[in-house]
């Protein structure tokens, strides 16, 4: 069965994006850095994930021009109702829903690229399998939180731990 796996940098304090829902600071902080795991990760998926926030700031503002993840199945997650685009699915359902179908069918594993709102919402459903956490070595002192107020805990194992330059990856799984 595939598996859904959240790959996303965060700040050493726990942020995803500064306080204006910006992550123009990932690229200062990663600022030399050729090896931050990415290629290896993106041959292990062929399905992204995420929310219409993201999928906006991706679109006009991070790659207007190009589509970064072209060759891969994308699903947007909105409320909107919008054309599908060639690889580009807007889906207006439950999250876990989806994934219980995605996980079912043939394929790689299925990347939950982000925002908050769509990990918290994978993360309390119980829908994450991985989750593989490269830190960044910025202190962003407030922004939007990778993990928000939870009601329950939820107990991982370290499966690996590498240190990327000045960035350490940390690769947890579900217990």
């Amino acid at each position: 069965m595939r598996k859904v796996i959240l790959y996303i940098a965060v700040s050493l304090d726990g942020f995803i994006a500064d306080r204006q829902g910006g992550v123009d600071w990932l690229e200062q902080a990663s600022k030399g850095e050729e090896n931050s795991g990415y290629d290896e990760f993106i041959q292990k998926v062929d399905t992204v994930l995420m929310g219409y926030k993201t999928y906006h700031q991706v679109t006009t503002q991070l790659s207007p021009d190009q589509w970064p993840y072209q060759g891969l199945t994308t699903y947007v997650l909105t409320h909107r109702h919008l054309d599908d685009q060639k690889g580009i699915h807007f889906f207006n359902g439950p999250l876990d829903q989806l994934l219980d179908c995605l996980k079912e069918e043939k394929g790689k594993n299925i990347w939950l690229c982000g925002g908050a709102e769509l990990v918290r919402q994978a993360a309390e459903a119980d829908q994450i399998d991985q989750i593989r956490l490269t830190i960044l070595p910025v202190l962003l002192g407030g922004g939007f939180r990778l993990f928000g107020e939870r009601e329950e805990s939820t107990f991982l194992h370290l499966t690996d731990c590498c240190r990327r330059g000045e960035m350490v990856e940390c690769i947890y799984d579900r217990r």
